[in-house]
C-alpha cells in the first residue's frame, strides 16, 4: 500500500456514498464491481472501523480486489482518490500532455491511466487560458504537423502494460486486422502438370498403353506446395497475464484468418499445467472465444513451470500437432523455479520437433535486457530466434521473422553476452 499522510475527515462524513463512487471508479478501471460487493464493502467497513488507515486499506482491498493484475489498479485509484490531497491534478497531468521545465519527466506507471480515466470520466479537462479581456487578436502560431506521428503510430509502438482501457480496446481492434502469412512448403511428392520441370515417366508409359504401346508425349510434372502447421505455447502465468490476453487476441485472428495460408493452427496455455485451447479459437465471437479459454485453463495468473509444461506437451501432443513441419511460436518471460536440466531436455527436443521454434519475450522491451535468469540461458541456445512481443509493432513484426527463417533476432547478441 502507498504511504501517504492521512486526510482529515468531514464533520459530517458520508462514507457510503464515498465507498460506492470510490466501487464505480474501480468499475471504469475495469474490475468487475457490482452492487453486491458494494453492500460488502460497506459492511465490512461497519465491523472492521474506520481508524487504521492501512485496516481500511486492506478491508476495502479485500472485498474489490480477486486477481493479482487487479492490484495494481486498485492501489492507483485508492492513493488518488483516499490519500492524495491534490489527486485530481495529479490525475490531470496523466491525462494531457504538460509543458515541463527543467524537471525529469516521468511517464505513467502500469495500471495509472486505467486509475485516471476512471476518476475523471465526466470532469472536464483544464482549457488554455484566454485573453482576459476577451479580444480575439494576438500572436498566432502556426504548427507543422506533417512530421509528427499519428494517435495509431504511437499505439503501435506503445507497450501493453502502459495502455489504457480505451487504449487496449483500440490495440485489440487493431490486431484483430493483422496476419500472420507464411511462405508454402515444397513438398517431396509431386503433381501431373503440363508446366512442370520434370519428367514423369510412370504417367508417360501408362499414356504409351493406351495407345498399343506407341510414344507420343512425355508426361511432365511438379511437386505439390503445402502449408505448416502454427503450434502456440503460451505463459498466462502472473507476470505474463497482461500480454498473454493482448496475444491470444491476436491469434484468435490469425486462426479465423481466410487465406492466410496456415494448414491448422494450434494453440496451448501452459502455467502450472498444459491446456489445450485449440477448439475455443475456433468460436468466431473473440470474447466469448477467449472467455471459454479461461474458463478451461485453470491456472491462470498462477505460478510458471514450464519443463513440466513443455514435458507434456512432447509426450501427449507433439506427434499429434508437429507434423507437416509445424512453426513453433513460444510466449514466455522464461522465468522458471523448476529444474534446468529438465528444462534444457525439453526445449532441445521441441526445437528438433519444429521447423522453425521463435521464441517470443516481452522483457526485451526493456533496454540492455541480459539473459540472467537460468530459464532465459537455458532456453536460449535451443531457440531459432528470439524476439520481442510488447507492442503491435513488435508482433507485427513476427510475420517477417517467419517469413525469413534465418533472422536470430536478439538471439545472437545475447549468446555473444553470455560467452
Amino acid at each position: 500500500m502507498p504511504d501517504y499522510a492521512p486526510l482529515d475527515l468531514p464533520d459530517t462524513p458520508r462514507l457510503s456514498e464515498n465507498i460506492t463512487h470510490f466501487a464505480r471508479a474501480l468499475r471504469k478501471a475495469g474490475l468487475p464491481i457490482g452492487p453486491g460487493r458494494v453492500i460488502e464493502a460497506i459492511r465490512a467497513v461497519e465491523a472492521v472501523g474506520f481508524t487504521e488507515k492501512q485496516d481500511f486499506y486492506w478491508t476495502l482491498h479485500a472485498v474489490f480486489v480477486n486477481k493479482p493484475e487487479q492490484r495494481s489498479t486498485f492501489a492507483q485509484i485508492f492513493r488518488l482518490y483516499w490519500r492524495d490531497p491534490r489527486y485530481m491534478e495529479h490525475m490531470m497531468s496523466l491525462m494531457l500532455p504538460a509543458i515541463r521545465g527543467v524537471q525529469e519527466e516521468r511517464s505513467a506507471r502500469p495500471a495509472e491511466k486505467r486509475a485516471a480515466e476512471a476518476l475523471l470520466d465526466g470532469a472536464e479537462l483544464p482549457q488554455p487560458d484566454k485573453d482576459p479581456q476577451g479580444a480575439e487578436e494576438g500572436t498566432e502560431i502556426e504548427v507543422d504537423a506533417s512530421m509528427t506521428m499519428s494517435a495509431e503510430e504511437k499505439l503501435r509502438s506503445l507497450d501493453f502494460e502502459q495502455m489504457s482501457t480505451e487504449e487496449m480496446a483500440r490495440a485489440r481492434r487493431m490486431l484483430a486486422r493483422l496476419s500472420l502469412p507464411v511462405p508454402p512448403i515444397t513438398s517431396r511428392r509431386t503433381r501431373s502438370s503440363h508446366l512442370g520441370h520434370a519428367y514423369d515417366f510412370r504417367k508417360t508409359l501408362r499414356l504409351s498403353m493406351r495407345r498399343g504401346g506407341q510414344l507420343r508425349e512425355l508426361a511432365l510434372k511438379e511437386r505439390r506446395i503445402r502449408w505448416p502447421n502454427l503450434v502456440v505455447l503460451c505463459d498466462i502465468s502472473g507476470s505474463m497475464s497482461t500480454y498473454s490476453r493482448t496475444v491470444l487476441h491476436f491469434l484468435h485472428a490469425v486462426a479465423n484468418e481466410k487465406g492466410a495460408g496456415w494448414a491448422k493452427v494450434h494453440a496451448f496455455t501452459f502455467g502450472t499445467r498444459l491446456t489445450n485451447i485449440t477448439r475455443h479459437l475456433a468460436t468466431r465471437d473473440v470474447d466469448a472465444a477467449l472467455a471459454a479459454a479461461g474458463a478451461q485453463a485453470q491456472d491462470w495468473e498462477g505460478g510458471t513451470r514450464i519443463g513440466d509444461s513443455l514435458h507434456a506437451f512432447n509426450r501427449d501432443w507433439s506427434r499429434r500437432v508437429m507434423g507437416q513441419g509445424a512453426v513453433v511460436l513460444l510466449i514466455t518471460d522464461g522465468l522458471d523455479r523448476g529444474d534446468p536440466d529438465a528444462l534444457e531436455r525439453e526445449i532441445e527436443r521441441l526445437h528438433l520437433s519444429s521447423r522453425h521454434l521463435l521464441w517470443i519475450n516481452p522483457l526485451l522491451r526493456w533496454d540492455g535486457f541480459a539473459a540472467k535468469a537460468t530459464g532465459i540461458r537455458t532456453m536460449l541456445p535451443h531457440v531459432d530466434t528470439f524476439r520481442a512481443g510488447h507492442s503491435i509493432e513488435s508482433l507485427e513484426a513476427l510475420a517477417e521473422a517467419i517469413s525469413k527463417p534465418g533472422d536470430p533476432g536478439e538471439k545472437t547478441r545475447l549468446l555473444a553476452a553470455l560467452s
